[in-house]
């Protein structure tokens, strides 16, 4: 009898278009985009349409429409979690209770709340690795491309400062969006295949780290260091590519002779002699303003400990409207003393979920080399929350959800057995490499159904 066989390829579609774990990845990635590459701030036009509104409402609906349907369940959610949810919950008492401006703490929590959709929304969704790559090269890509336009917008423009609106306004808070974000690129450069893609990837992070000069951020600078430092050890000394190091030698000298002349003044000017220019005079006033806000955050952790005064209304508290240029008082004196330690424990948790994957066996190189990057961006965040009011950014708060997701990808794994005996292939090895090999046996067997 003659063997026939039907292509239910329509049908698979149809199934998979109506999947709400789809339709939810594509809101978080939406988001995602929305968030880190801001496009409503350069394009013209666009400024009109409340895109990350739209975006987290539709995200939050996904979430509610994937309830109970999604591989995992808000019973799985990891505690860093509901560590997040705690320090959201105190935010809302703290602005009810506000003594500065309680409208303004409620609206800008009720802002930054969005963050728990998404986080939430990463861990259930991102449910294998090539999710959580798709998500990682969303924001590498973004915050490369707005690397771009400001140093093309930039000409004229003091420290970057007011050439994108929105998150990217401030050359400090563009600085730190690209440290944290330059290892996902440097893990890219080395996973693309192809030459183009891989000199598309080096050209992104040449043009992030002449923006980032071109902030002339100190703290900026500083983070860039460390997670330099903390990159080529894990990408070049543990993973034998030493060629790295002299690489990151030369780029650094020739920028730093090129671009450089901004940031070395900044630093310069903490000593406060020889200041002959204005942009030595603004940075010794911002060294000593940073001193005076200081002792003021001190001040308010004092009388307001249990909840602060209430986010984002330090500015108004301070009398010479500016924010505390160090994340962890900014936390203190706006949230309170409970909040700040839920806040570190937070990230004291991104930091297991890392220690965690680290002490697994047979990983396959490419996550590996991701759980590489996203130390180095934790570490990168922990020095930069010492010289910027990074508090309320989402970068840092994405790096741990992909912490999470990733462990858990892992650990299901395990469970399910896909690393038993993994398969020798030359493209990919280890548990990654069965993953794959899983996923694509399945689609031909869904494919080829035998009549």
């Amino acid at each position: 009898m003659a063997t026939t066989f039907t292509r239910p390829t329509v049908a698979v579609r149809t199934k998979e278009a109506r999947n709400p774990m789809r339709v939810a990845f594509f809101w978080l990635a939406a988001f995602y985009f929305v968030y880190c590459a801001r496009p409503e701030d350069w394009i013209p036009g666009l400024g009109i349409i409340p895109l990350a509104k739209i975006t987290g409402i539709c995200a939050f609906v996904a979430l509610l429409a994937s309830a109970g349907k999604a591989k995992r369940s808000i019973r799985d959610l990891p505690r860093e979690g509901f560590y997040l949810l705690a320090i959201i919950g105190l935010m809302y008492f703290s602005a009810v209770l506000s003594p500065v401006w309680r409208g303004g703490a409620f609206s800008h929590t009720t802002d930054f709340s969005k963050i728990f959709v998404a986080w939430v929304l990463t861990f259930l969704v991102v449910t294998d690795f090539e999710k959580l790559r798709r998500i990682i090269f969303i924001q590498a890509v973004s915050v490369a491309l707005i690397a771009v336009v400001s140093v093309i917008k930039g000409r004229g423009h003091e420290r970057l400062l007011g050439v994108l609106g929105g998150i990217y306004s401030n050359p400090n808070d563009l600085a730190f969006a690209i440290v944290l974000s330059l290892p996902f690129c440097l893990a890219f450069v080395m996973t693309s295949k192809g030459v183009f893609r891989k000199l598309a990837w080096v050209a992104a992070v040449l043009v992030m780290l002449l923006a980032l000069m071109m902030t002339a951020s100190r703290g900026g600078f500083i983070s860039l260091v460390v997670t330099g430092i903390v990159c080529l050890w894990y990408f070049g000394v543990k993973g034998r590519r030493f060629y790295l190091i002299a690489a990151t030698a030369v780029v650094g000298f020739v920028l730093l002779l090129t671009a450089g002349g901004k940031l070395k003044d900044r630093f310069m000017a903490v000593t406060g002699e020889g200041m002959d220019t204005s942009m030595e005079n603004k940075a010794y006033g911002s060294f000593e303003e940073r001193q005076f806000l200081m002792k003021r955050a001190a001040e308010g952790i004092i009388h307001y400990p249990i909840l602060g005064i209430g986010v984002r209304t330090f500015p108004t508290y301070s009398g010479i409207w500016r924010e505390v240029h160090m994340t962890y008082p900014q936390i203190g004196v706006e949230v309170g003393v409970p909040a700040l330690v839920l806040y570190l424990l937070f990230f004291a948790r991104g930091f297991g979920n890392l220690r965690k994957i680290r002490r697994r066996r047979n990983l396959d190189p490419e996550i590996v080399l991701f759980n590489g990057a996203l130390t180095a961006s934790l570490v990168g965040f922990v020095v930069g929350a010492l010289f910027s009011p990074e508090a309320y950014q989402f970068f840092p708060y994405f790096a741990v959800a992909f912490t999470a997701a990733l462990l858990r990808i892992i650990v299901e794994s395990e469970q399910s057995g896909e690393t038993a005996e993994p398969a020798p292939v030359l493209e990919h090895s280890g548990w990654l490499g069965a993953q794959r090999r899983k996923k694509q046996t399945g689609k031909k067997e869904d494919v080829l159904l035998r009549t």
